[in-house]
């Protein structure tokens, strides 16, 4: 199996091929995704809330981030592992930001890095890629501006919030960046920052329109004790067992057929 690349990623995108992404933070499940075809695990801070039982993703630090990092990478022989920089572990200092990622990377076996934020980071982000680290961008809902946001809340509906985040898009993209996360954003707004970039997307509550989507694993196979967002869907519900679920998750979103209307945001 040909190992999954950044340039892999632009390749799928330049075919109009969609891009499969799922979370995992443990050996088991990422050696599942990795022989089912997932194109990227993300190692998300998310692992916060559904693998410590926390109300956010604030508190996760930098040495959990790096072991679960590790236990993914143990797994994958094909998959990307793209692992999220947690809540200040990048925001204070550029060098903080290259001292963190190059944690991730040497300990952790990341082999792309994630960041939250558009235009108070680009400096961090253009440090980074001089630096030879793949970076991913995460527009839209941001988990670490929780508080910010009062709360998980679609963003962009308003002109002015969708000019900015076009305009960070584009911003993150001429900065370095690989790839890029759209999370709980209009589905308009995602087709369009889709189509001005040249670097794909991973939509995720974002419509059908990016160039792939991720959800998080817990949420997909509902076993996450916690309601679920609107844009995840349970494939146990058509499944015998995790494996079938987690394939038809990859087909649904190769075909075309996840997400649907009743997953994407107006």
């Amino acid at each position: 199996m040909k190992k999954i690349t950044g340039t892999s990623l632009l390749a799928m995108k330049g075919a109009s091929e969609k891009i499969v992404s799922l979370t995992a933070y443990d050996y088991s499940f990422a050696a599942v995704l990795d022989a089912a075809g997932v194109d990227v695990i993300l190692v998300g801070d998310s692992l916060g809330m559904v693998m410590q039982g926390l109300d956010s993703t604030l508190p996760v630090t930098m040495d959990e981030m790096v072991y679960h990092g590790r236990c993914v990478a143990s797994a994958c022989s094909r998959s990307l592992v793209l692992v999220d920089m947690p809540f200040m572990s990048y925001q204070a200092s550029t060098e903080q930001a290259l001292v963190n990622a190059g944690r991730l990377m040497k300990e952790g076996g990341a082999e792309m890095i994630k960041l939250e934020g558009g235009a108070a980071i680009i400096d961090t982000v253009r440090a980074l890629s001089d630096s030879g680290i793949p970076v991913c961008g995460h527009l839209g809902l941001t988990p670490q501006s929780v508080h910010k946001f009062g709360g998980y809340k679609v963003q962009g509906r308003e002109q002015h919030a969708a000019d900015k985040m076009k305009q960070d898009a584009l911003a993150l993209q001429d900065a370095g960046a690989t790839l890029l996360v759209l999370e709980a954003v209009p589905r308009t707004l995602a087709k369009a920052i889709t189509g001005a970039l040249r670097i794909p997307t991973i939509g995720i509550g974002a419509g059908l329109d990016t160039d792939g989507q991720v959800l998080v694993l817990q949420d997909m196979i509902g076993i996450y004790p916690k309601p679920s967002p609107k844009f995840s869907r349970n494939f146990m519900d058509d499944a015998e067992d995790i494996q079938g679920a987690i394939k038809s998750y990859v087909e649904a979103v190769r075909n075309g057929s996840f997400p649907a209307t009743e997953h994407s945001f107006d």
